[in-house]
């Protein structure tokens, strides 16, 4: 391990240790003042941010509009480290109560979830995704399976894993194989939840979809494994309502096509994701965290 590898170890190790033991209020005005001073920068990430950002808002959008969401998408983005590193202190009844649902999304949750069928929550990079997961735990005191991204360092990658195990979540790391997709299909046709996080295609069998107008590529997995066997299918959104609370928005289900190959199955019910997706983002910009290149337009190269 180099010596920046092993810097990244110890600052996520001192941060869960830290952060966790500081009283909440101090913890989100140090997280704020964090996101202020990387906005003031406009380093890289931020550009990006702003450039995914100008899809969502529309291209006329003025510079100081653009700029001032900008900022609150970056105060967002550290909101979610921020609980990240404290939510494991959380008890069972601070997190139950710590999430805004309506009723009829509730319900259709419960019905999911409850179905011998098996059910994909396909959640975005939006609000804190742990924490909707943390809620549906304690909320419906079920364990869902979750595929999280390999990240380097891998002794990193390691403890964002264990904490997600602690919230209560069955962890496969993402190696882009089929053993991955074997087993998801082996928890849904048990009947359990699967939770994943699909708005970026991780791997080379990303599905083309139209978004806010252009063209980026999302992850086939969920529907893929819809369509496998026979597992209701729901986006989800998420956005951020107070610090330590979250809002969330579940769909309806996406249904199978009656018609058509496989392949024209799984690209219309991934489009159907998209447009989901895009829904919630379009209504809460400021927490689609998205500081990568996404549009192919900006991933093509240069002419």
């Amino acid at each position: 391990m180099n010596v920046r590898d092993r810097a990244l170890v110890w600052g996520y190790g001192a941060a869960w240790s830290l952060i966790g033991a500081m009283p909440e209020r101090a913890a989100y005005w140090l997280f704020d003042r964090v996101a202020d001073r990387l906005w003031k920068r406009r380093g890289a990430r931020v550009r990006q941010l702003e450039a995914n950002l100008l899809r969502v808002l529309g291209k006329d959008t003025p510079p100081e509009a653009l700029a001032a969401m900008s900022r609150r998408g970056m105060r967002s983005a550290m909101r979610y480290y921020c609980e990240a590193f404290r939510l494991n202190r959380w008890d069972r009844s601070r997190i139950v109560d710590s999430v805004d649902i309506a009723d009829e999304d509730r319900a259709r949750l419960a019905a999911a979830i409850g179905s011998e069928r098996g059910a994909v929550m396909a959640l975005g990079h939006t609000g804190n995704y742990d924490h909707a997961g943390a809620w549906l735990v304690a909320a419906f005191s079920i364990e869902f399976t979750t595929v999280a991204e390999n990240l380097k360092p891998a002794a990193v990658a390691e403890r964002f894993w264990d904490y997600r195990r602690r919230l209560g979540m069955e962890v496969l790391p993402h190696d882009g194989g089929a053993s991955v997709v074997g087993t998801l299909a082996r928890r849904l046709r048990a009947g359990r939840t699967v939770c994943l996080v699909a708005d970026r295609d991780l791997s080379a069998s990303g599905v083309p979809v139209d978004f806010f107008g252009e063209t980026t590529r999302i992850a086939a997995g969920p529907a893929a494994l819809a369509v496998l066997t026979g597992c209701a299918l729901h986006p989800v959104n998420l956005w951020f309502t107070a610090p330590g609370r979250m809002g969330i928005r579940v769909h309806p289900e996406i249904p199978v096509p009656a018609e058509g190959t496989r392949r024209e199955k799984i690209a219309a019910m991934t489009q159907a994701l998209a447009d989901a997706y895009a829904e919630g983002i379009a209504a809460h910009p400021e927490d689609w965290h998205m500081m990568q290149k996404y549009f192919l337009a900006d991933l093509a190269p240069p002419h």
